[in-house]
């Protein structure tokens, strides 16, 4: 009888802790409550697990309900059956992380990701297994991908970490945005999804899954919307609620490519539609997009960074004013979310479109202006709106405007990078070197196999390096008719960069540019009477992650390659590509691991090369002082690897400068965005800063940077900084409040402020035609200076009343920081 109850005890005890999570048409159900849930991806390995903590409670205190994050299989593991989960990789202790701040989960385990991740997230292990097709109904994939999924599964199940089970976890995804790509398998396809959602089904999570982009999701599969703007998505079912799982608050960057960026006001004038029209589960995509350290980069040409403009920079700090402006529309969602989810909607057109919630006792209004160019005047039981154009405004109470998408009241912030303050001189580094040791390669021509056949990087290097050597010997006898003056090498390549060596001889090396990554590289060569060694070098730079069957999509030296002689004009070919050809993979300065600080190889100190290709440099350098971000900057290099004390940076390739056209000063939030609607840095290299994140150095004592540069450069410029704010500016309506922050840090000065019409953006404010008598700048340097926050109220009380001729008054100010 006492271990019945005993047992009866602990079946009550967890019991009491479980959620459910459950759905209808309207919206995800917690304990069955309709919830209103905004979301935002953080991808646990394009941080620390140092950052961790911050990045979420950022996202909490942005009013966010739910941190999503992929499963990323080629990261957990890169070897058949053998498994990595730890440091960055540890997905257990990021959960527990999102659990410890109190936000709820949202777990796509795919385990297709795409993400710009390497390869889609897919290990190039498995392309490798014999005959082997990806994402259909191919038994070998399918049964590696069962294998992976379930051990994800029963690993979060051991935490106890799915909502069914006390956890945070509320929704998982299978599969991932196949309907864009499912009409290329035929009725495989088809059979394909129906199997995942089997599968996924017979794991018993016990919260609904999900299907992004799949508008024939099987039940009880939830389908979903990936893309700039959702508002007029409708799922497959009655009974599934409206989901965005990517609102893409901006846009990757890829090498040779410029800065994207979406504005704040078209961010939030997509969410507030979307719940206008029905909408009750947002994600962003990204809400901190983060570094891809190491080789995670996908592509091809993802870049290092990962910033994606997204609510947090790459290093965590606020993104301002998206951060805010996003923030406030959340807390005004959320005191809605009864409305939002119980209320019926109508819809009335005032040639804008404007539609109403009204539930039996609470009412709301949301009034949405599509137009790009007009203004929108509404009157409305009694009282007059103006909308301004792209833009939603929402009253809650069906009388008083709470908000409008395109009227920011959140501070800029602009981001500065300072000096390293830790070094007497930051600007100059001591640096020792060491070449590349490549003689085996460039003068033997000695792999470790060989094959009468040119074959697809993945299949010989299965991705466990950027580069793959590629060799052979061709014999010419003194009067062999393809020798003579005029002659070259000529290689039909899909390598993303390719390096060739003839008898020792660099002879060039070319990159595939403008999206198109086969080419055909040509160089002038003499060859001579004898043996002569032709060495290829191919580099990747991130595979393919998207696309029908982007699996197969060739990499690497791929043929055919002809040596090829002119004679007036007669034309001699030799074709290589059915030669013996000798491989390796790697280099030998990564397998020696010049990279590490305690690497015992010798490094020299004199006559220190610059513009030389494959060369190694070392140096040491101070942490910089204080908690801020820090970047190094790799401008004068050319392209290759960076690692801080043994940890790999990320590629780098600031010699890739984008074009000087499609940029503008402006950026116009109204219309639909695209992702090169908005573009800055253009005729300047992609990526100039690359993080490293403080856990990666130490605080007290020498530090150690490693780089391999490959193309050449000059590393005389290197030089560590900080990131912080450096400025915050504001440009608000009168009756509204202004909050300025420096981050923590007190504010120094007001360099600018007005109130009445100012003109102008942040860092170029100019006064207007009418201004206060009050002297603006007194007012605030009393209010702010010596702060490290201040609130004012905007108001002709505090600052005077100008007369500006009907026009809304505002108040421009920016203050240093």
């Amino acid at each position: 009888m006492v271990s019945l109850r005993f047992v009866l005890c602990c079946l009550l005890v967890s019991s009491a802790y479980a959620t459910i999570v459950s759905h209808d048409g309207r919206a995800i159900t917690i304990d069955g409550h309709r919830r209103v849930l905004l979301s935002g991806s953080i991808h646990y390995p394009r941080s620390t697990p140092e950052m961790w903590p911050d990045l979420i409670k950022k996202g909490k205190e942005g009013g966010l309900d739910a941190i999503e994050t992929y499963v990323f299989w080629n990261a957990h593991e890169p070897t058949r059956r053998q498994y990595d989960f730890s440091g960055k990789l540890d997905l257990i202790r990021f959960l527990k992380t999102i659990k410890d701040e109190g936000l709820y989960g949202v777990l796509r385990i795919g385990p297709y990701a795409c993400a710009e991740w390497n390869y889609g997230g897919f290990p190039v292990w498995l392309h490798n297994m014999p005959g082997m097709v990806f994402r259909t109904t191919n038994e070998a994939f399918m049964n590696e991908m069962q294998n992976f999924t379930t051990m994800i599964v029963d690993m979060v199940k051991k935490e106890k970490l799915f909502a069914s089970q006390g956890g945070p976890i509320i929704l998982a995804q299978i599969e991932n945005e196949y309907g864009n790509i499912m009409g290329s398998y035929g009725e495989s396809g088809k059979a394909y999804i129906k199997w995942c959602a089997n599968m996924a089904q017979s794991l018993d999570v016990g919260v609904p899954w999900i299907m992004c982009q799949q508008n024939d999701a099987p039940q009880p599969m939830l389908n979903t919307c990936n893309g700039f703007y959702c508002d007029n998505f409708e799922p497959n079912n009655p009974n599934t609620p409206k989901m965005w799982t990517e609102n893409w608050t901006g846009w990757f960057k890829q090498w040779g490519g410029k800065n994207p960026h979406r504005t704040t006001e078209d961010v939030a004038f997509s969410v507030a539609r979307f719940f206008q029209r029905g909408g009750t589960f947002n994600n962003y995509y990204m809400y901190h997009g983060g570094t891809n350290f190491d080789r995670t980069a996908g592509g091809p040409y993802i870049t290092t960074s990962y910033d994606y403009d997204a609510p947090l920079d790459e290093y965590g700090n606020l993104n301002q004013p998206k951060y805010g402006h996003l923030k406030q529309l959340h807390d005004i969602l959320h005191s809605m979310e009864k409305t939002l989810t119980y209320g019926n909607i109508s819809t009335v057109d005032f040639g804008h479109s404007a539609s109403f919630i009204q539930p039996k006792k609470d009412q709301a209004a949301f009034f949405g202006n599509g137009n790009e160019t007009s203004d929108a005047k509404i009157s409305f039981q009694g009282q007059s709106y103006v909308v301004p154009s792209w833009s939603v405004t929402i009253l809650p109470d069906c009388k008083t405007e709470a908000y409008n998408t395109a009227k920011i009241t959140t501070q800029t912030s602009m981001m500065v990078k300072k000096p390293n303050e830790a070094e007497d001189d930051p600007s100059t580094l001591k640096w020792s070197w060491r070449p590349e040791n490549m003689d085996n390669f460039i003068l033997k021509g000695k792999g470790v196999y060989t094959k009468r056949q040119l074959f697809d990087q993945k299949i010989v290097s299965n991705d466990q390096s950027d580069y793959q050597w590629y060799m052979t010997t061709v014999k010419f006898k003194k009067r062999d008719p393809v020798l003579g003056k005029s002659m070259s090498l000529r290689i039909n390549s899909s390598a993303h960069v390719l390096h060739a060596f003839v008898n020792g001889k660099h002879i060039g090396y070319q990159h595939a540019e403008n999206g198109k990554y086969n080419y055909v590289f040509e160089k002038d060569v003499k060859f001579k009477p004898g043996h002569n060694v032709i060495s290829l070098l191919s580099i990747t730079v991130g595979l393919q992650n998207y696309g029908a069957f982007f699996e197969s999509v060739p990499v690497g030296v791929t043929g055919p390659i002809n040596i090829i002689r002119k004679n007036g004009d007669a034309t001699i070919d030799k074709d290589l590509s059915a030669h013996k050809w000798s491989y390796k993979t790697g280099l030998i300065g990564f397998e020696n691991q010049l990279f590490m600080t305690n690497s015992p190889s010798k490094w020299l100190v004199e006559s220190l090369p610059f513009n030389q290709t494959m060369t190694w440099y070392k140096t040491t350098f101070k942490a910089p002082l204080g908690n801020d971000p820090v970047v190094v900057d790799l401008l004068g290099l050319g392209k290759g690897t960076a690692w801080v004390n043994g940890n790999n940076i990320g590629r780098y390739w600031p010699a890739f400068i984008s074009s000087e056209d499609g940029c503008s000063t402006k950026c116009n939030y109204r219309g639909s965005y695209h992702s090169e609607k908005c573009q800055t840095n253009c005729g300047e290299p992609t990526q100039r800063w690359y993080h490293v994140p403080r856990s990666f150095l130490n605080p007290e004592g020498e530090n150690t940077l490693v780089l391999f540069e490959e193309i050449g450069g000059n590393p005389s410029l290197v030089n560590f900084q900080t990131t912080r704010v450096g400025s915050v500016c504001a440009n608000v309506y009168e009756k509204n409040v202004i909050e300025l922050s420096c981050d923590g840090k007190p504010i120094s000065a007001i360099k600018f402020a007005s109130f009445g019409n100012p003109n102008g953006n942040c860092g170029y404010f100019e006064k207007g035609t009418c201004e206060s008598s009050n002297n603006t700048i007194n007012i605030l340097t009393q209010e702010c200076v010596g702060k490290a926050k201040c609130s004012i109220e905007v108001s002709a009380e505090k600052f005077g009343a100008p007369d500006c001729s009907g026009v809304v008054r505002r108040l421009a100010v920016e203050a240093i920081c």
